[in-house]
């Protein structure tokens, strides 16, 4: 029997979960970095350190308000693959 088709789906639903997990994170720090530049730019203060407090806290936040549905999303998906790995093994396929 050929599991391509079913691999390659958890591959791609991979891949999905994985950027819905990060994607709050990384777009909430990437706002707050721009806008922290912008302000060192029209200040011309050039402090390295300037953006990371910012940048923990809005981390923290989003992941107060994300993080359950993130680990949600998380078990969802780990229950699936250990389903689907368990048909895979018995000869399901799919």
């Amino acid at each position: 029997m050929d599991e391509t088709p079913a691999l390659l789906g958890l591959a791609d639903r991979m891949l999905w979960v994985a950027a819905l997990c990060g994607a709050p994170v990384l777009l909430s720090c990437l706002a707050v970095g721009l806008v922290v530049g912008v302000i060192q730019a029209a200040t011309s203060i050039n402090e390295q350190t300037l953006t990371f407090i910012p940048k923990i806290v809005v981390t923290a936040v989003v992941l107060v308000i994300f993080g359950a549905s993130m680990m949600t999303l998380l078990s969802d998906f780990t229950r699936d693959i250990f389903t689907a790995i368990a048909q895979i093994g018995q000869g399901g396929g799919t």
